[in-house]
């Protein structure tokens, strides 16, 4: 593991556990691009890992400490998620700069780390979140191409099997399960993680039967 820690954080505050793992692609036309925004004083954003598309992982900030990754967010009722989780940035263009799929050893290692990581704090599985899950109306990373099945095969995150289910009960069972509903986008974010096929913010049976599902295993 290499280190290039960066100022963009801060000591994190007494009395809140570490109970979140938060996944982003950098969203930048390169690794080196994106390590440089990440410890530029100015650019006032960080996360405590980043994992190039080779595989190798560079810390930026010790996880003792507050990184700033999630930015404006919510999950489970709690606004400040930068205090309570651990940020882990994937090398990838996103969407703005040609978004493509996760190589392999990048994948593969990203699970070594959140595998750890969960241990390490022991993290609820459903609070291992894609950014877009927590800032549904500003981002969309780390995308309907990240394998979050095979990161739940692994043991870090959840995939459901669908569960009889009400469509009209879309809204109750998403704020159940940890989105923000009043915040746009979050049906999509759901989507997007849970359904990359269709992303398309339609509350359908298929969303509410997964939806159903993700409750029936959560923790």
């Amino acid at each position: 593991m290499e280190q290039r820690l960066s100022p963009n954080c801060e000591r994190r505050p007494d009395g809140v556990p570490v109970d979140m793992l938060v996944i982003h692609y950098t969203g930048m036309e390169s690794a080196g691009d994106a390590l440089e925004r990440m410890c530029d004083p100015s650019a006032k954003v960080s996360a405590h890992y980043c994992i190039d598309e080779d595989g190798t992982i560079t810390r930026l900030v010790n996880e003792d400490m507050r990184a700033w990754h999630a930015g404006v967010s919510s999950w489970r009722g709690h606004h400040d998620v930068n205090s309570r989780s651990v940020g882990i940035e994937l090398v990838n263009p996103g969407h703005e700069f040609g978004y493509r799929e996760f190589p392999e050893v990048q994948v593969t290692t990203l699970i070594l780390l959140a595998s750890a990581i969960v241990r390490r704090y022991a993290i609820p599985a459903r609070n291992v979140v894609g950014h877009s899950d927590i800032a549904p109306s500003r981002k969309q990373d780390p995308g309907e191409l990240f394998p979050w099945p095979r990161l739940a095969r692994a043991g870090v995150g959840l995939w459901p099997a669908p569960q009889p289910a009400d469509p009209d009960d879309i809204q109750m069972m998403m704020a159940d399960y940890g989105y923000r509903v009043e915040e746009d986008g979050a049906l999509k974010a759901f989507q997007r993680h849970f359904r990359p096929s269709r992303v398309d913010g339609v509350p359908d049976e298929e969303s509410a039967e997964l939806l159903a599902g993700l409750l029936a295993i959560a923790d």
